[in-house]
């Protein structure tokens, strides 16, 4: 804390006068508002400083009985326990009485210690080096304290400026006999040994850190007199009693459960007093909480779990009743639901131009139906799509080809292809899919009739079906007429099975 967290590293901390964001430098700063005062004797003026050590996180007065006159910021060099210490000036003149009075000390003690000068370069110095060794000796004094198996927490090691003492604050929940401790310490660390018990408050000032309201911990930064707080304060603001929510870092109940309690106690002494209990016809009204805000009191039926408002007028006239012996009908609750109208929520904007899910699943919508329009509406007479021929696995034999109907001769491999008469190329036919055709019942039909081959003695692998020879084309081949068919009775349409792997279909 104080220094430690601006980084300057100077007893006398950033000179913002308390403008940290932590407020850790001015945690114990005290404003001098009587500084411009003027006095007319100077043997009336104040002969107390009061002076901060470590920090700021102790303060002591002493008495200046020298001729120089310091001022607010000051190094300067103290009594101390065999030696002496360096401290800085936090308060002087008038405003130390005030300071004096509060604490209970007495201006004219004899016994109080003096200032002894100005601090030197040295002075300063020896303080640094002495104040290195303090995060050392806090190690090592737990290591020792675990070894002698006690029962207590070293928190902070103070050493005097000029390394002739140490302060030990531990925290303990029993006594501890730290006899033997102490001569080790003095052993160890070569100094005058003095252990100050401290309870779980102090050292969560003395070690900082953040509560749950986001905040640096009041005590860490500008609370340095802690007031006893009892669960009657949260039971007075109408708090759950949770253990949890109302402690804080140091295990015990939150400080700031103090800072509002007053203004709760001055608003429930407009609330009447004695009614716990009111009599109604549906029974013993039993009240549950009170709520200063709205000047309501909750009270509860037996036989019923609904709680029910009550303005304070409305109890004040059952209870007066209920001192006549006469019960009312009913408590007259009141209806506590909020006007206000609830606004709407607005509604999600892609203002970044993040890709969202419903834009990925439109393109892939968008991307199925043009492959669908691509590939035609019907693959008939066993028309196989190019690439999606089938391989027989293994030793797994073909299944036989299709007998194609309504085919001309083949075409042996490496004949020319028949051209139109006088020249002219044969004209192409057109890509794309092709219409869908009303589906009629197949008849079946002799092997090789009009001329017809199986389509396993295709070579090349060209499995697309080409057309029947037209009139006046070489080597088309002619139309041999079909012959009649008996007449047979209608048979009602079979259902198309599903197309074959390969992309083969039959209709």
């Amino acid at each position: 804390m104080g220094c430690g967290n601006c980084g300057t590293g100077k007893p006398n901390g950033c000179k913002s006068n308390g403008g940290c964001s932590t407020g850790g430098c001015n945690r114990m700063n005290t404003h001098d508002w009587l500084a411009n005062l003027p006095i007319s004797d100077a043997e009336l003026a104040c002969r107390v400083v009061e002076v901060s050590f470590n920090q700021g996180s102790r303060k002591d007065f002493y008495r200046n009985n020298t001729v120089q006159q310091f001022e607010k910021g000051e190094l300067i060099a103290v009594e101390g326990v065999a030696g002496f210490d360096v401290g800085e000036v936090s308060l002087t003149g008038e405003i130390v009485r005030l300071q004096l009075k509060k604490k209970g000390v007495d201006e004219f003690h004899p016994e109080m210690k003096r200032i002894l000068r100005r601090a030197s370069d040295r002075d300063v110095d020896l303080l640094r080096q002495n104040k290195a060794r303090e995060a050392e000796a806090i190690i090592r004094s737990r290591a020792i304290a675990r070894q002698l198996k006690l029962n207590m927490k070293i928190s902070e090691v103070e050493i005097q400026a000029d390394g002739k003492k140490a302060t030990f604050y531990y925290i303990a929940d029993d006594r501890v006999d730290f006899r033997e401790l102490i001569k080790i310490y003095a052993g160890e660390f070569k100094v005058k040994v003095e252990m100050r018990q401290i309870g779980a408050r102090q050292e969560s000032s003395k070690v900082g850190g953040i509560g749950s309201c986001g905040r640096e911990l009041c005590c860490a930064t500008w609370l340095t007199e802690f007031k006893s707080v009892n669960t009657a304060a949260a039971r007075y603001q109408n708090l759950s009693i949770n253990q949890t929510k109302l402690s804080g870092q140091c295990g015990r109940l939150k400080c700031c459960l103090n800072y509002e309690l007053d203004t709760y106690l001055d608003a429930l002494q407009g609330f009447p007093e004695n009614c716990d209990m009111l009599q109604v016809a549906a029974g013993t009204a039993t009240l549950i909480k009170k709520d200063i805000f709205k000047n309501l009191m909750w009270y509860v039926l037996p036989n019923s779990t609904k709680h029910y408002p009550v303005a304070i007028e409305r109890v004040r006239k059952i209870k007066a009743l209920n001192m006549k012996n006469e019960i009312p009908d009913e408590l007259e609750a009141v209806d506590v639901t909020s006007t206000k109208v609830k606004e709407a929520e607005p509604e999600f904007v892609d203002v970044v131009g993040h890709i969202t899910l419903r834009s990925l699943e439109k393109a892939d919508k968008k991307r199925k139906q043009q492959r669908q329009g691509d590939r035609p509406a019907n693959n008939r007479g066993g028309q196989q799509q190019p690439g999606r021929q089938r391989q027989p696995e293994g030793n797994a034999t073909p299944a036989p080809a299709k007998p194609q109907q309504g085919r001309g001769p083949q075409r042996e491999k490496g004949t020319p292809k028949p051209q139109q008469q006088g020249g002219a190329p044969r004209p192409q036919q057109p890509q794309g899919p092709k219409p869908a055709q009303p589906q009629r019942p197949q008849q079946p039909r002799p092997e090789g009739q009009n001329g017809s081959q199986p389509q396993g003695q295709r070579r090349g692998g060209d499995n697309k079906p080409r057309q029947q020879g037209q009139p006046g084309q070489q080597g088309g081949g002619q139309q041999q007429p079909r012959e009649p068919r008996p007449p047979r009775e209608p048979r009602p349409p079979r259902q198309q099975r599903p197309p074959e792997e390969g992309g083969k279909s039959e209709n």
